[in-house]
């Protein structure tokens, strides 16, 4: 799997799209959340593919709700990136939106962790440290049991994702919660130049 695209290009490209904080945070939280996971996962030389797959994931979410996952392919393909990667952004709707179904474990992983990162990062902003360094599995366990939490984190989505894996969800949290803690600061320095 490589990437058509330089990181670059892809955030030029997210930026097109995307205008609201809360979606450009979510896209570098994932970005780095995928760089993450391929480095652990024993993916290191596709660390770059996984992590711009991260990042333009929602790119049609912000303009186009009711047509995500649909509208993408196009406005990727717009931006010149490979159909390969296309696949991979789609199948992240798999069964929601989309009828592109995950099968690479970058494709698998990105369906598990997307939701997650929300929900993870909605209990950080609780933390009276707003943040994800002194998270620990049994609270992300106890905000994923409290359905009025973070709503709109479908847990089934979470569950279906760690099945595919053939992972316990406290793997997916776990891991999750390290892959969050790898890119915070540096999602927090884009963030202060994209707000800037």
């Amino acid at each position: 799997m490589e990437s058509k695209v330089t990181r670059e290009e892809a955030f030029e490209l997210l930026k097109k799209y995307n205008k609201e904080t809360f979606h450009i945070q979510h896209a570098l939280t994932v970005e780095g959340v995928m760089r993450w996971y391929a480095n652990g996962l024993g993916y290191g030389d596709e660390a770059e593919y996984w992590a711009i797959t991260g990042l333009l994931h929602d790119i049609d979410f912000e303009l186009y709700p009711e047509e995500h996952c649909k509208k993408a392919p196009e406005l990727l393909r717009e931006g010149h990136v490979g159909e390969d990667m296309i696949h991979s952004v789609c199948s992240h709707g798999f069964g929601i939106c989309s009828d592109v179904e995950p099968v690479h474990e970058m494709e698998k992983v990105l369906f598990a962790a997307d939701e997650l990162t929300g929900l993870i990062g909605a209990a950080a902003l609780m933390r009276p440290s707003k943040s994800v360094m002194d998270m620990e599995v049994s609270s992300v366990k106890k905000k994923f049991k409290d359905k009025k939490f973070a709503a709109g984190c479908s847990r089934d989505v979470i569950r279906k994702g760690a099945e595919n894996l053939g992972w316990e969800l406290n793997e997916l949290f776990e891991k999750t919660i390290l892959a969050m803690r790898s890119c915070e600061e540096s999602v927090r320095c884009e963030m202060e130049k994209y707000n800037s």
